[in-house]
């Protein structure tokens, strides 16, 4: 809603300013938005490449784990699970990108461990029993990797729709507006000119 400004030169040249200055902050935040745009694309390429690798360990996973269980003994899988758990500390952080932060997940040591690691004698095991176990691990890393970009992508998506609605209401309210504020000051002052100009010449004559 445009609001009343007094017709004055002192007025008119403020709106200008005001209109240049809106002008500039327009082009800075689409210079803006369009590196968050290009952060978001980079970071979603990985992202779904991510979750489709992970779909496919986690059936080839799956396919291992049930060969694993008709070759195995009874317990012997429970028994494998009670010897290989350990904890995995991870950490969250935060990081920024343009002025936007968002939470990181950081850990010191890679999920995936060598058949020696794991403490148990993987050589009296089949080698489903490893494979599965593997595949399991690569999963757990891969989904470390999708959480810390499904932060990251959010963030910057949300960044992005609120960068758009702050332009568009710039581009299509507020500069309208002093731009409409300019033409009547201008024109209101343009009037009185001639009138000023009217009379005096009419003063002159007579």
């Amino acid at each position: 809603m445009m609001t009343t400004v007094h017709p004055t030169r002192t007025n008119l040249l403020l709106l200008r300013e005001k209109h240049r200055s809106v002008f500039n902050s327009i082009a800075i935040l689409k210079a803006r938005r369009q590196a968050l745009i290009r952060e978001f694309l980079a970071a979603t390429l990985p992202f779904l490449r991510s979750r489709e690798e992970i779909r496919k360990t986690y059936a080839r996973a799956l396919a291992e784990l049930a060969l694993s269980r008709g070759l195995e003994r009874n317990g012997g899988l429970e028994s494998l699970t009670a010897l290989t758990r350990r904890d995995f500390p991870v950490n969250i952080t935060v990081k920024s990108v343009w002025g936007l932060a968002y939470r990181d997940i950081e850990y010191h040591e890679t999920p995936l461990r060598k058949p020696e690691e794991r403490g148990y004698d993987w050589r009296s095991t089949t080698p489903h029993v490893e494979e599965s176990i593997t595949l399991f691990e690569k999963i757990l890393d891969a989904m470390l990797q999708i959480a810390a970009y499904e932060s990251k992508i959010k963030r910057l998506g949300d960044e992005i729709l609120r960068t758009t609605r702050r332009i568009r209401v710039l581009e299509e309210r507020v500069l309208p507006d002093v731009a409409m504020q300019i033409r009547s000051i201008a024109h209101y002052i343009s009037e009185r000119e001639r009138e000023a100009f009217y009379r005096l010449k009419r003063f002159k004559e007579d």
